[in-house]
């Protein structure tokens, strides 16, 4: 089972989209926002069982979703983890104020 501390920068990033994905579009992937390294990715976390991830027959695809998604249980725990780390990070940095601390 992958750590977050365990995966790289684009590998966060690349679970992040796949995840979007899985929830905003119904499983269905836009590959025109990946490159070949994310391709290769998708392949060797398909094959370890981490994600599922293949073309949809032709004759459903719409609007160039021609790929689907399903996370793993793990995946599904580490894009939680990495949505509440990338907020902690962004968070640190803001410099705004709060009109009433909670």
């Amino acid at each position: 089972m992958k750590t977050l501390i365990e995966m790289t920068k684009d590998e966060r990033s690349l679970l992040l989209f796949l995840e979007t994905c899985a929830v905003d579009y119904g499983g269905t992937v836009d590959t025109r926002h990946m490159n070949k390294s994310d391709m290769d990715k998708t392949k060797e976390w398909t094959s370890n069982g981490f994600l599922s991830f293949d073309r949809i027959k032709f004759d459903y695809i719409t609007m160039h979703r021609s790929y689907w998604v399903e996370l793993s249980d793990d995946a599904w725990r580490l894009a939680h983890e990495e949505r509440k780390a990338r907020y902690v990070r962004i968070n640190n940095k803001r410099t705004w104020k709060k009109t009433k601390e909670a």
